[in-house]
């Protein structure tokens, strides 16, 4: 298993937003005092790439069948599969003779209510060894009556289009799918932990020593200096991963110009 994984993504629906590296502040939603003291807030934001809806459309749910809408004017009942329109023919256009007509659908209604799928617009490939774990974005105000399902998909098994299952939890509601907010998060986890009994543990019994000098060291030294500076823990979390000058999880974007950088310090 290769211990620095790397990442391509491949779009094949050429609008919208491509990948990028998740921001450890969640595209500046986080207040203040998050985004500078709480190390494991930021952490988790920036953990992985944001993947955008490759189109800024509308779905409401009238409590039996699910609508979308390009505009909020005209709206288009979703009974199995929807394609975006012109989306096949661009797509016949790249692929081979072999696989023309058979473009992923970019919108799917799944049997359970209220309960959609959309496609994210590309292909993936993590290093081999890894998987690709899709989920909400942590800690981003995303549109509310939106509920994300999570999954894991190793993409050296399947190289088929990436996707989102998504509930809509209110009836009668339009909710907006923003092509400019990150609609699902990609991190890469090493596929040993998947197995079974991978994960271990146990419950103790009694804290002991070691454990009380721990919680001596992490909290109750602390709060004997009231004038202690705020954000100690993040303070030392950062300096040890050096995060922003060594990224160790590369992500390549299928086409784009080799000279371009591909990270930027953040400040």
């Amino acid at each position: 298993m290769d211990n620095s994984p790397s990442c391509t993504f491949y779009p094949f629906f050429h609008q919208g937003r491509p990948p990028s590296r998740a921001d450890r502040f969640a595209g500046g939603t986080l207040s203040m005092r998050a985004a500078q003291y709480c190390d494991a807030i930021t952490t988790a934001s920036g953990f992985g790439w944001w993947v955008f809806a490759p189109v800024e459309i509308l779905l409401t749910w009238d409590g039996t069948a699910i609508f979308w809408s390009k505009d909020g004017e005209q709206w288009h009942i979703i009974n199995d599969t929807v394609q975006f329109p012109g989306f096949p023919g661009a797509f016949d256009a790249e692929a081979p003779q072999a696989l023309q007509g058979m473009a992923p659908p970019f919108l799917t209604s799944l049997p359970e209510p209220g309960q959609i799928q959309v496609s994210l617009g590309l292909f993936a490939r993590v290093s081999p060894g890894w998987s690709l774990s899709v989920r909400r974005p942590p800690n981003f105000a995303l549109p509310g009556h939106l509920q994300h399902f999570e999954g894991i998909v190793d993409t050296n098994e399947w190289f088929g289009p990436l996707f989102v299952n998504l509930r809509l939890t209110q009836t009668g509601v339009p909710v907006r799918l923003h092509g400019d907010m990150p609609l699902a998060q990609l991190q890469p986890i090493p596929n040993f932990l998947l197995t079974p009994n991978a994960l271990p543990f146990e419950t103790a019994t009694k804290i002991g020593p070691n454990e009380w000098d721990a919680y001596r060291v992490s909290v109750a030294e602390p709060h004997t200096r009231p004038n202690r500076p705020f954000g100690a823990y993040a303070v030392q979390q950062r300096r040890k991963r050096n995060v922003f000058e060594t990224p160790t999880c590369p992500v390549l974007v299928s086409g784009r110009n080799d000279s371009e950088p591909m990270y930027k310090k953040i400040p």
